[in-house]
Parts: structure tokens; sequence; C-alpha cells
């Protein structure tokens, strides 16, 4: 036992030792951001001294960040996870990024929902996050300068596209430059002492209720289900109201002081929603990016074949087509198009230049990494 008591003594040691020198190198990058920081104010401040108009400061650069966690993944040797160890470096940048300058998110709220989860997982706990109670409402943030970036949901691998982020994009001028992919996992929560018989209604988004709806109709047939304006609303309320359970994720749980009544409780193992970045400036190419543009084609037969051959003709895989109606002609649509490559890709732009000719309307909504993590 002395041996043994002697070699646990010993990889302690070692690992006191080895936090050490984490410590001494995470403040050596630390300071390098600081440098990084100093640097991009001097070449504002010497442009403004000649007279020239300097461009804003982009101190986060999406396309720089998605490289940075691809490299760390792709030389992960373990034991740690590739995506545990990505998701450590996450929030080194961001606590890195802060020094430089403090990015403001504005989010889907209220807190508790899992679109603040995937702002956390994109930007890191260093960022301060705003939530706001409608997408509109994110949107107008990031325009008007209140906020650096906005997360919005746009898919769900089960219920399809959020219809409210697709429209918003139509009018504004804001770029995505990022994703963000998760896996949803849905629990039914409580207040604290809640028994099963005391729960009288079950609240939820309207999605997150579609998203169980068989496990709720099998195990709460007689329960009334209510839609609410979100997750974190119907966490809020369980919290508060009695009677009261709640469809939400981990973090409404911890957000708001809940219990789980059951767990994991999504009708499909693999559900999953994808967030959308939004932010005022383009995305630089990555080396392994995604376009989406929105389309409005003149009415006439094989107007969507014309739309789509030019992707096959140059080999570009299409991640995703939905239409919205259009709001200047009756019985007519928009096509919001996603696909693989960057705009600044020869045969991507060759691609747009085709079906420029062919449409009415053509808007680029950015070109962005793909998700890493």
């Amino acid at each position: 036992m002395a041996e043994e008591s002697d070699e646990l003594q010993d990889v302690r040691a070692e690992i006191d030792s080895l936090d050490q020198q984490i410590q001494i190198l995470l403040n050596q990058r630390a300071q390098c951001a600081q440098r990084v920081a100093d640097i991009k104010m001097a070449a504002v401040a010497a442009a403004a001294e000649v007279g020239e108009t300097p461009a804003e400061v982009q101190f986060y650069r999406p396309e720089r960040e998605a490289q940075v966690l691809r490299r760390i993944m792709e030389r992960n040797q373990g034991p740690l996870p590739a995506k545990n160890v990505a998701h450590i470096f996450r929030e080194v940048m961001s606590a890195c990024l802060a020094l430089e300058k403090p990015l403001q998110v504005s989010y889907l709220g209220p807190k508790g929902t899992f679109t603040q989860a995937a702002a956390i997982k994109h930007f890191g706990h260093a960022a301060t996050c705003n939530p706001r109670t409608t997408i509109a409402e994110v949107f107008s943030q990031v325009e008007t300068g209140q906020c650096h970036f906005g997360v919005v949901p746009v898919e769900n691998s089960t219920e399809g596209m959020v219809s409210h982020t697709l429209d918003n994009f139509l009018d504004s001028p804001l770029k995505i430059c990022g994703e963000v992919e998760m896996r949803i996992h849905h629990h039914l929560l409580v207040a604290p002492g809640t028994k099963e018989a005391d729960v009288v209604r079950i609240c939820a988004h309207e999605q997150a209720l579609a998203q169980c709806r068989m496990f709720l109709d099998k195990h709460w047939p007689r329960v009334e289900q209510v839609a609410v304006s979100s997750n974190g609303e119907a966490a809020r309320m369980a919290a508060n109201e009695a009677g009261v359970a709640a469809v939400a994720g981990e973090i409404a749980a911890e957000q708001y002081g809940l219990e789980k009544l059951a767990t994991h409780i999504e009708d499909f193992s693999d559900n999953s929603t994808r967030f959308l970045i939004i932010g005022r400036d383009e995305a630089e190419p990555s080396g392994c990016d995604k376009t989406s543009v929105v389309v409005s084609s003149r009415n006439k037969p094989g107007a969507l074949f014309s739309l789509l051959e030019p992707f096959h003709s140059n080999g570009v895989s299409l991640t995703r087509i939905d239409t919205r109606p259009s709001r200047t002609e009756t019985w007519a649509y928009v096509f919001f198009i996603e696909f693989e490559g960057h705009v600044r890709d020869e045969n991507i732009s060759a691609i747009l230049s085709l079906i420029e000719e062919q449409s009415i309307l053509l808007k680029l909504l950015g070109s962005y990494p793909r998700a890493v993590m």
C-alpha cells in the first residue's frame, strides 16, 4: 500500500506541474490576444492620421476560429475525444477574445432556451449573451449595432425549417457568418417536490411539443398540452405555477432550478436543430464553407430545374432547399438554397452568375464556415 501511495503521489505531483505549465501557456496566449488588439487599433489610428476612413475593427473572425478548431480536432491524439478538446479551446478563445473586445450576442430568448445553449457553444461563456423575445428583435439588435452578432434557429431535423428566420432574411442586410448544430434532448421538468399526479398542464414551444408528441400522447394522454412562446418561458412557468410541467433542455433545468420527471423524451434520438450566426460583415473563406442564397425565379415551366442544373453540372452539392411564398406576387415563391462552397470560389461565382441571368432576384445571404463541433 505504501508503494501504491507513493506512486499515486508522484502522479499527482506530475499533474500539478502540468497544470502550472498549462496556466503559464494560457496567459501567454492571452498576452498574444492583447497584442493582436493593439495591432488592429494601431492600424485604425494610422488610417485616421492620414485622413482615411478606417474600417470597423473586426476582433472576431469566424473563419479564423473555424480553422483553429479544425486543426485542434485533426491533431488530437487522445485519450480526450477531439470534440471535448475543441470545446476546451473554444472557451480559451472566448476568454482571450474578451480581452480584445467583449462580444455582445443577441439570441432568441428567454434564458434557458436551446438558442442560448447554441450561443454559448459557438461564442463561449466569456461572450455577453442578451435574450430577445422574437427573431425579428434579434435581427434588429444586430442591424442597429447594439449587438455584434445574433443567434437564431433555422432548421430542426424532424420539424423542418423555421419560417420566421427565413422571412426575416428577405428584408435584412445582415449576413450569415456561421452555423451551430446541436443534438436536442428534451426533458419533462417540474418545480422541486412536484409529483406526477400534481401535473395538470405541460407547456413548451410548439416545435418541442411536436418533437415529443408520441411520448406525451403515450405517457400523459389526459394532461393538457399548451404551446407557449419558448421552452425557456415554459420552464419559467413550471418554476412559478403549481401543476405546470415544461418540456425543455438541460440549460433550462439549471436556469430555473427544476427537477426531471422524465429524461430524453424526444421521439427520435437523433433529433437535432441547426442555428445560424448573423452579423453585419461577410466571412472570409475558411476552406470548408457553405453558402446560402434566396432566389426568385421567373414563373415558367422548368424554372426550378433551370436554377438547380448549374449546381449539378459543376458538381456542387446542395445541402438544403426550401420555399416561401413571394411577398410581391400571388402563388409565386422564393427559394432558399444552401450549398457547399464559398462565394469567392471560382466555380461558385460562375454558378451564381448563371442563376442571376435566369432569376428575378438573387440575394446572397452569406458564405460561412461549416459547423465544426
